[in-house]
């Protein structure tokens, strides 16, 4: 599966299935990484129009990483 359904199963379980404060959102802006949770990642992204899925670095839910771009680890 791509990144990108990865993603995306994930949102769909957390929006419709589960609670979305729970899930951590950590994404670029720029050359900075920023934490928000699932819920405030959709609302600042407009429903993903102004922030890609490609930004998104981490996907934490409750401490447990459950999708990571690429080796960095965040703490």
């Amino acid at each position: 599966m791509s990144k990108k359904g990865v993603i995306e199963e994930i949102f769909s379980k957390a929006r419709f299935a589960d609670d979305m404060k729970a899930y951590k959102i950590f994404y670029r802006d720029f050359e900075r990484l920023r934490e928000t949770t699932l819920d405030e990642f959709i609302k600042e992204s407009n429903n993903f129009q102004t922030i890609p899925i490609t930004r998104i670095e981490v996907i934490k839910k409750n401490h447990r990483i459950l999708f990571e771009k690429d080796s960095k680890k965040i703490e």
